[in-house]
């Protein structure tokens, strides 16, 4: 069960989020599932498999939105690396920020349970 002490030891910044979503704390944590659906995160390592940069940019930046809006530090500034790179077209191998940003989604899966 996702709780506010549970985000905050996976290193989420939840005085953040919370403000972001009106100090709704149930709204809040409603949300922390949804920002982890692996299809999002599967979709942008596909994109990178095809080497299309352009799409796994979209899809990069949605999710950086995504986990931006509630603050997932852990997630997020990967993320949010992978998105500057793949906004200028950076041609490089993306395996290790993919990697980290699935590895950061699965370790608060496994702690919500």
């Amino acid at each position: 069960m996702v709780t506010i002490d549970l985000l905050n030891e996976f290193g989420a910044d939840t005085k953040e989020g919370l403000a972001r979503c009106l100090d709704d704390e149930e709204f809040y944590l409603d949300l922390i599932p949804e920002a982890l659906d692996r299809t999002r995160y599967e979709e942008i390592e596909k994109h990178l498999n095809e080497n299309n940069l352009s799409a796994a940019f979209e899809a990069a930046h949605a999710l950086k939105g995504v986990v931006g809006n509630l603050a997932l530090t852990p997630i997020y500034e990967p993320v949010s690396e992978m998105t500057e790179l793949l906004r200028s077209g950076t041609d490089m191998d993306y395996k290790d920020l993919i990697t980290k940003v699935m590895s950061e989604r699965d370790r608060l899966a496994d702690m919500i349970g």
